[in-house]
């Protein structure tokens, strides 16, 4: 299991986590449950993108906001993350391209 930290500094390019980030990080990394609130901005989206990356496997992650995924897509894409989304928007080729990629 990588490092929440140096996954934190490295891929994101933060130096270190705020307020309880790095507990909630620590915890749900190693399979615990978590109901985090915080303001918009606050750093929720760090708190299961840093887990997804420190276990093996894919991680999936519901949303109901698409452009919010749209943007967390493009945004762990550009920083060498593997990552897609599928909303009511995904054209069915892409969707199947998705869930191909996914089950490999």
């Amino acid at each position: 299991m990588q490092d929440a930290s140096s996954l934190l500094n490295n891929i994101f390019g933060y130096p270190e986590f705020r307020g309880q980030q790095g507990e909630i990080v620590e915890h749900v990394a190693h399979g615990g449950h978590a109901l985090v609130l915080m303001p918009t901005g606050g750093g929720k989206s760090l708190c299961y993108q840093i887990p997804a990356l420190m276990r093996d496997g894919v991680a999936i992650v519901v949303s109901p906001l698409i452009a919010l995924m749209q943007d967390q897509v493009a945004t762990l894409t550009e920083l060498g993350v593997a990552a897609a989304c599928l909303n009511s928007a995904t054209a069915p080729d892409e969707a199947r391209d998705i869930a191909r990629q996914a089950q490999a």
